[in-house]
């Protein structure tokens, strides 16, 4: 029995290769990292992280996630009809076309393809190839499905806490008062992939050769199924790496809460669509009271009369080195006062062998840093800050 389950886990692997929706995440992935550079050289006319940033963050994390809610869904039997499965690949696609990220959350594509199914289900829509697979969805599997999508979103609090805190995206806009300020901006994209138990007897042509395997005389089939998870927020008033774990929390509790509601459905079906309700409603609400709480505070990064803010740190930069961290404030370099771009960088040019700052941390505490510099490095150490009014008009252009 177990030799019969690692081959099956082993099929469904392979058989992701197959599945059209891999290859797309990729694509978007890559779609998102080309863009964030093209916007940070606007700003900056330099970049954070490079273009494959977004590439890298795609898969490592999520597939540890996936094979932990791989193991609950199989170990706790949920079977998900392959129907689901269509439905959401389309519903993901459609999402994926306005290239927001946040609506490739996999609340709004399972949840929307739950409703789909209740609408379909049963009925002859003479669609060619895939339209038998409506008609045989059964009633029980409702609660399967609003369990599953309590899973993805729980994992999608997972990945926001832990992973997307990493390489948030400094960026220059207008306050009210028309002033640069600074502002940190999350445009992420995982790939969940989720071992799903798929009823082997709907399998039929062209999905025959589908291998199946038997257990409690039905047949199943497992597949791997790559599901997207998707984050899109600006943060202006808050420490972007405290803001997005308070975001991420907030997920990760929707999700334990919808998974109760959903759990009750096994006893009363109308709980399976009123956890799908709760999850997309809930996450919505989620989005607007963190941009409408973030809205109305002030801009974290703007100047200051006491030092130069730090909006961003490039990767392997003298900076990096050094650990200076965004949001802390450069009082002085090499014993000058600096207060703008301009007496930051001739401040460093005064001793071209060596810097010394004083930095004021995130809490408060005066901090002494330094550091020899070399031929090649960051003429301004690789931070970034909130740039002159001139210089970003320019770079705007």
């Amino acid at each position: 029995m177990t030799f019969v389950w690692l081959m099956e886990l082993l099929k469904g692997t392979g058989k992701l290769l197959l599945h059209p929706l891999f290859y797309y995440f990729f694509f978007i992935a890559a779609y998102l990292g080309v863009s964030r550079v093209k916007r940070e050289r606007q700003n900056f006319h330099t970049r954070a992280e490079d273009a494959f940033f977004e590439l890298r963050q795609l898969l490592p994390t999520g597939l540890i996630i996936g094979l932990v809610l791989s193991v609950i869904t199989i170990v706790s039997g949920l079977v998900i009809p392959f129907a689901l499965v269509i439905v959401i690949g389309v519903m993901t696609l459609l999402l994926s076309i306005p290239v927001r990220a946040r609506l490739l959350s996999p609340v709004y594509a399972v949840g929307s393809a739950f409703f789909v199914l209740i609408f379909t289900a049963g009925q002859d829509w003479g669609i060619p190839v895939i339209g038998k697979y409506f008609e045989s969805i059964e009633d029980q599997i409702y609660p399967s499905v609003a369990i599953l999508l309590a899973l993805l979103v729980i994992g999608e609090g997972i990945l926001i806490r832990t992973n997307g805190v990493k390489g948030s995206s400094p960026k220059l806009t207008k306050s009210r008062r028309g002033q640069t300020v600074g502002v940190h901006e999350v445009k992420r994209l995982w790939m969940l992939p989720v071992f799903l138990l798929i009823p082997g007897e709907v399998l039929e042509p062209p999905f025959s050769w589908w291998p199946v395997f038997e257990m409690g005389n039905q047949l199943y089939s497992l597949m791997l199924v790559p599901f997207a998870v998707g984050i899109q927020q600006q943060i202006q008033g808050k420490l972007p790496k405290e803001a997005i774990r308070m975001h991420g929390g907030r997920v990760l509790g929707l999700g334990v809460l919808v998974l109760a509601v959903a759990v009750v459905g096994y006893w009363f079906p109308v709980a399976s669509i009123a956890a799908v309700a709760l999850a997309m409603v809930g996450r919505e609400l989620i989005y607007l009271v963190q941009r409408v709480r973030d809205e109305n505070r002030p801009f974290y990064f703007s100047k200051q009369n006491q030092g130069v803010m730090i909006l961003g740190v490039i990767p392997g930069s003298p900076a990096a080195k050094m650990d200076l961290q965004v949001g802390e404030l450069v009082t002085k370099v090499n014993g000058i006062q600096v207060k703008d771009e301009k007496s930051f960088y001739e401040a460093i040019q005064r001793n071209a062998a060596h810097c010394k700052l004083e930095v004021l941390d995130t809490k408060g505490q005066i901090r002494f840093v330094q550091r020899a510099l070399y031929e090649g490095d960051h003429h301004q150490l690789g931070i970034l800050f909130v740039q002159d009014e001139k210089k970003w008009d320019s770079a705007a252009v």
